[in-house]
């Protein structure tokens, strides 16, 4: 019987994939035998992430971009038509989130940067990635949005109204773009063990009222998010797009 999670000979670029979630899922798709193109802003770090799928027998690259910056968007992806010639899968998961605090105190600068990044950004690498699936035939785009864009997260205002914008965006590509073999969906991460929730979770008040919600009674760890979106990445979904999956210990139950 087919592997329906085998991606060997599939191309997949990873952003935000230099630690976290992203970093998990590089591994996990490396390790079913996709070539993950490793990105974030930083070479350096994204090279570290490579080597290591390397060295531990995968294959890998790293490709720096910052999302919130067009430029490095379009030269990103030039990079991969030259040297990859497609792009079977798309995991837009790089996001911005400057600003923790009442939501009438967000000042242009927070609320532009995490605009930026996480609708404009996912939005243009989406396009981009798009119009290179609909040349080669199809392909898959996943999207890490949140379970804040469900139900806004207290001090969370303009990053949870980013990742409900993310959802939509999900549910319009997939639409838009079923008829051109191309699925895309989300993943909707709960509380998870990362720097970039450190606000969240190296504040002990505002951890102990989180895990008060999570019927797990729990913070995840970023390697428990990186087995849906192999599911949603793979032919073991071949018959899903527009969806948002939660994952979040129960939180929203």
């Amino acid at each position: 019987m087919k592997d329906l999670f085998d991606l060997t000979g599939k191309i997949a670029l990873v952003t935000g994939a230099s630690r976290g979630i992203g970093e998990s899922i590089a591994r996990l798709l490396a390790s079913k035998g996709a070539h993950v193109i490793v990105s974030s802003r930083k070479t350096e770090a994204c090279q570290a992430v490579a080597d290591s799928i390397i060295v531990d027998g995968g294959k890998a690259s790293a490709v720096a971009c910052h999302v919130g910056e067009m430029a490095q968007i379009d030269a990103a992806f030039a990079h991969i038509k030259e040297k990859f010639g497609r792009l079977d899968i798309l995991v837009n998961n790089a996001a911005a989130n400057p600003y923790f605090g009442h939501i009438l105190d967000t000042d242009l600068a927070a609320y532009s940067k995490t605009v930026d990044v996480n609708i404009r950004g996912y939005f243009f690498m989406s396009v981009a990635a798009g119009n290179m699936m609909k040349e080669q035939g199809g392909g898959v785009i996943l999207n890490t949005a949140s379970v804040n864009g469900i139900r806004p997260g207290e001090m969370q205002g303009i990053y949870s109204i980013t990742k409900a914008a993310v959802i939509s965006m999900t549910q319009s590509f997939a639409k838009e773009c079923g008829r051109l073999n191309i699925r895309v969906n989300a993943l909707l991460p709960g509380l998870t063990d990362t720097k970039f929730a450190s606000a969240l979770t190296t504040n002990d008040d505002i951890l102990k009222t989180a895990l008060k919600v999570i019927p797990l009674g729990r913070v995840a760890h970023p390697d428990e998010m990186a087995g849906t979106v192999l599911y949603l990445v793979s032919d073991a979904s071949s018959y899903t797009t527009g969806a948002s999956v939660i994952v979040d210990g129960g939180m929203l139950a």
